[in-house]
């Protein structure tokens, strides 16, 4: 599969096996609920959970987990491979979200999903509306290095909504 062959609300999933980002994220994600959590399972919500991979794990963990991306492909992966993890396909952008969610989770974990969205801050105001007092969200984001950050910064190489004052 291309680029030219992937649908709209398709972005190319096609295992519901690790990636390398999660190979790295996922370790220190899993220990960083345990410590918030004291090894107790919660309610977490997966933004941009992608083939479904890190919901999994997590509801392996005791978790109950709900998770959520805007992309067909990798939701039919995650519902198919991880038959006990609610699924579904959803944007950010969309304002029905608390009523997907039902009641408010302990924790909210958007992994490698900052950096693609149009509108950023969208993800904070939606876990806020979708957290519960006093819960936590988790957010990662790639980082490419120091050396390779700054050449991108010097030849300006940065696509322009990758700009901390365009939203």
């Amino acid at each position: 599969m291309n680029d030219n062959d992937i649908e709209p609300g398709e972005y190319g999933w096609c295992s519901p096996d690790a990636t390398c980002a999660h190979e790295y994220i996922l370790p220190p994600v899993m220990t960083r609920i345990e410590d918030l959590y004291h090894g107790k399972p919660v309610r977490v919500l997966d933004i941009g959970c992608g083939n479904g991979y890190v919901a999994s794990r997590l509801a392996q963990k005791g978790h109950s987990v709900l998770a959520i991306d805007a992309s067909h492909d990798g939701i039919r992966i995650a519902r198919s491979s991880y038959p006990d993890v609610r699924f579904e396909v959803r944007s950010l952008y969309e304002d029905d979200l608390e009523k997907i969610v039902c009641q408010p989770v302990d924790c909210v974990i958007a992994l490698e999903v900052i950096e693609h969205l149009f509108y950023p801050r969208r993800l904070f105001e939606q876990s806020y509306r979708v957290l519960r007092p006093g819960g936590y969200f988790i957010l990662s984001t790639p980082y490419h290095g120091y050396l390779k950050n700054l050449a991108i910064s010097l030849i300006n190489g940065w696509d322009r909504h990758c700009k901390v004052d365009w939203d």
